[in-house]
């Protein structure tokens, strides 16, 4: 395991300097599920939720979130997002739904973290939309699925 650069010799935490780092073209995919009732899964499918279009809203709130991802990690830098897609799949064996973000960008640093906050927000939109009607959904599983670009290269996680 490679040392953690967030910590400086003091073992104090800071934000790592990437200004001298090459600026490449960058891209990071990440998921990540929610596990419902199979009658909450039906009331999204069909859009009848009581708060409207679950999915709509919960694609919108990732890729807000995705904007905002230095706010929320402290130690995440700014980056200039030039793509970004939320989508969502209907996992009727779960019951449930699966959300991915893909992050696009040519910078210094990468899009990791943008990618896996889009995915939480999303997540937690369709959770907050229809809870009224199933408060034990469960979010889970939400990790890296890719990542190129920069230093480290090229990762692909094995399912």
């Amino acid at each position: 395991m490679s040392q953690l650069n967030h910590f400086n010799e003091a073992g104090e935490a800071h934000m790592v300097c990437v200004a001298e780092k090459e600026i490449t073209a960058r891209r990071a995919l990440a998921a990540g599920c929610i596990r419902m009732l199979p009658e909450t899964l039906a009331l999204i499918e069909s859009g009848t939720a009581k708060k409207g279009d679950v999915l709509g809203v919960a694609r919108i709130a990732g890729i807000m979130a995705v904007k905002r991802t230095p706010e929320l990690i402290p130690l995440a830098h700014p980056i200039g997002v030039e793509g970004c897609t939320v989508d969502f799949r209907i996992l009727p064996e779960l019951p449930g739904v699966e959300a991915s973000c893909c992050i696009t960008v040519n910078g210094r640093t990468g899009a990791e973290m943008e990618a896996l906050t889009g995915v939480s927000a999303a997540l937690l939109t369709i959770y907050d939309m229809v809870k009224a009607v199933d408060r034990g959904m469960e979010i889970s599983n939400i990790r890296l699925l890719e990542k190129s670009g920069g230093k480290s290269g090229e990762f692909k996680r094995a399912e």
